[in-house]
């Protein structure tokens, strides 16, 4: 993918959108477990999973460690 800075801030420009549109349309738990194809929560939580285990095991890495 990208450098471990790089992923990093993409987690944080999706934190910033998330908080974004809970502060617009408030929280609603079945629209963030099961939203609708091509809204902003469309994806969310595999994407931010697989980015926030990539950078957890570049940091394994970085310091030879295993989890």
């Amino acid at each position: 993918m990208s450098t471990k800075q790089e992923k990093i801030q993409k987690l944080l420009d999706m934190q910033k959108k998330f908080i974004e549109n809970e502060h617009a349309n408030g929280f609603d738990a079945g629209a963030y477990y099961t939203p609708e194809a091509g809204s902003v929560l469309d994806g969310y939580i595999d994407t931010y999973n697989d980015i926030a285990l990539d950078v957890m095991n570049d940091a394994h890495k970085e310091r030879g460690s295993e989890r």
